[in-house]
């Protein structure tokens, strides 16, 4: 913001996450002083902006709700790498992830206070106490609750349904992804994160031909069923996301079917270079505005 006013050019910001609503929403900032200057500070960049870019719809709405335009805030979600992820045949025989034979459902990313990852701990003791075997949740990445996570499952006797495997590279990431079964979309169940994140693990998962199941409302939600590409289960219900889990298990072809349908969207509307070009057209309108209204 000073830089752009320094140099003399246009500010465009692109807001990532609604900040500091979900900082608030999850309990990470609670002192008054601090959530009245992180308000004043929001308003103030945004005031500061020729343009915002805004992750997701409810980003957006966010914005405008303060005052902002809405003609100069342009939705661009994060993307699709259709080259690096895509579907492939053949079995991963890799004992960090499972057994090959098992039914694998991948999560990837954060462990922290945003995720709600008890939710998958919680179906995966409902399969338990239903006798369910062959089935494995794979966590993959790093964060704060991770060891507390690991101490449930160990505590609670699910380690014959979980693996936890450190983050691994994007490029091995792409390579694993698509011999996983199902991909985990897990948010803590919280109005904030309905419409206001854009996560790019679903659209990795998307790219890598896997359904989606997903256990929050919200636009991801709302795309999983408008394209029927996987699976959307009531937030705190771990019942119905365990008889999620089994009817994905025991449907292959329709799931071939939800992976092929991701796919389509994932290159009809989230391939980065098409979204690169919307970007592009953001600058330089706010370039061109610019020229034509000096500051």
């Amino acid at each position: 913001m000073k830089a752009a006013r320094r140099l003399g050019v246009p500010f465009v910001f692109e807001v990532r996450d609604r900040w500091p609503e979900i900082p608030i929403a999850i309990g990470a900032l609670t002192n008054p002083v601090l959530i009245w200057y992180a308000r004043r500070l929001e308003k103030r960049i945004y005031r500061a902006a020729d343009r915002i870019i805004a992750l997701s719809p409810g980003m957006k709405d966010g914005i405008v709700s303060t005052g902002y335009p809405a003609d100069h805030v342009t939705m661009i979600p994060n993307g699709s790498d259709v080259q690096m992820f895509y579907p492939c045949d053949g079995e991963l025989d890799d004992d960090r992830f499972g057994r090959k034979d098992e039914f694998r459902l991948v999560f990837t990313g954060a462990h922290g206070l945003a995720n709600g990852l008890d939710a998958v701990l919680d179906a995966a003791a409902e399969l338990k106490r239903r006798g369910v075997t062959g089935i494995r949740f794979v966590f993959i990445g790093h964060g704060r609750l991770k060891q507390e996570l690991i101490e449930r499952s160990r505590d609670e006797g699910l380690d014959a349904l979980v693996a936890w495997v450190d983050p691994i590279p994007k490029l091995e990431l792409a390579r694993v992804l698509p011999h996983m079964n199902v991909g985990l979309m897990i948010l803590r169940n919280l109005r904030e994160f309905y419409y206001g994140t854009s996560p790019n693990k679903f659209f990795d998962y998307i790219d890598s031909g896997l359904p989606v199941l997903n256990n929050y409302p919200g636009w991801v939600a709302d795309m999983i069923g408008e394209h029927r590409c996987g699976i959307v289960v009531p937030p705190d219900d771990p019942a119905a996301f365990a008889d999620a889990v089994v009817q994905l298990r025991d449907a292959p072809e329709t799931r071939r079917e939800m992976g092929r349908r991701g796919r389509q969207l994932a290159e009809a509307s989230f391939d980065r270079d098409k979204l690169a070009d919307q970007f592009i057209n953001v600058l330089e309108t706010a370039h061109a505005e610019r020229r034509q209204h000096p500051a």
